[in-house]
């Protein structure tokens, strides 16, 4: 979701690359409420950030404390910025009524975007 919004909201502004620790593939979750406030993430895919190591990053700004917790040096210097988002999977899977579910991913969502229109100004 951060990769869409940072695409949709400040693409003229900033140059986005999204990767993780593990590939897990698009979470159709994450994929309907993006649509649902017009931003297409059905396109993007799932890589590993070690496929980036060697791309000289400004900055690498986690958005989860797993990731925050075991991101890789990189060995450009790239600035590591932290800022956690609660995980939508791991809420959503303590409810049983899918709008409920969907409800984590929105208000993920919604924080997400809040953080991206502060961008490029709060990395510095």
């Amino acid at each position: 979701m951060a990769e869409g919004w940072a695409q949709a909201l400040k693409g003229g502004q900033v140059e986005v690359c999204s990767a993780g620790i593990e590939t897990h593939g698009l979470n159709p979750n994450a994929v309907k409420v993006m649509a649902e406030v017009g931003v297409d993430i059905s396109t993007q895919k799932s890589q590993l950030v070690t496929e980036l190591l060697k791309v000289d990053f400004d900055f690498v700004v986690t958005v989860c404390g797993h990731a925050h917790e075991t991101c890789p040096y990189f060995p450009t210097g790239a600035k590591v910025v932290h800022v956690g988002f609660d995980d939508p999977p791991k809420m959503a899977a303590e409810l049983k009524d899918k709008q409920a579910q969907l409800d984590c991913y929105r208000r993920v969502r919604d924080e997400i975007r809040a953080f991206v229109e502060t961008l490029p100004e709060a990395l510095g």
